[in-house]
């Protein structure tokens, strides 16, 4: 191969390692959003429901706030064991993608490239760490504006994962 060639592959390796980096990194970021929903129960009719749901999915009230009418959760998040393993394997075909390139253009250094490879777990390991954690879901209750008003609202901050999976669970309308 020229030597044209190999430099284009390699600086398209370097920008897939790249793509990469981010792709591992974003597996970790904080996914927190904020969802109004509107019930035609009352509160004193759903809260139960709303409690019953959180202790189901491992959460416990930490804090009750009458005044502001709101009620925080607190829940440990486990890392995906699927997702670890693939964004190790995802990281050792980059790697071993590199090291080949980097063996075609320094020939007389391929078997340190190749040991490149044993790095390619760090990236299930940063994620396992990362991914752990311990998330909070915010329950903020609107009072009614009027008493002729059927229906109750609650503004949800919580994982968006968290809120889709509580908008199937209980039969709320997204508020837009």
């Amino acid at each position: 191969m020229d030597t044209a060639t190999l430099s284009s592959t390699f600086l398209l390796t370097l920008l897939l390692l790249v793509g990469l980096f981010f792709f591992i990194r974003a597996a970790t970021k904080d996914r927190t959003q904020t969802a109004q929903l509107i019930s035609e129960q009352d509160e004193a009719v759903f809260m139960p429901q709303l409690q019953a749901y959180f202790l189901s999915r491992a959460y416990r009230v930490i804090e009750i706030d009458q005044v502001q009418n709101r009620v925080v959760f607190e829940g440990y998040v486990q890392p995906s064991i699927f997702l670890a393993v693939f964004l190790t394997f995802l990281a050792a075909v980059g790697l071993v993608c590199l090291s080949l390139v980097l063996s075609f253009l320094f020939p007389q250094l391929s078997p340190i490239f190749l040991g490149l490879l044993i790095l390619s777990p760090v990236s299930g390991m940063l994620y396992w760490q990362k991914a752990g954690r311990i998330e909070k879901v915010l329950l903020q209750f609107e009072p009614k504006s009027s008493t002729q008003e059927s229906l109750s609202r609650i503004t949800v901050t919580a994982h968006r994962d968290e809120l889709a999976e509580l908008q199937k669970a209980l039969p709320w309308k997204p508020s837009y």
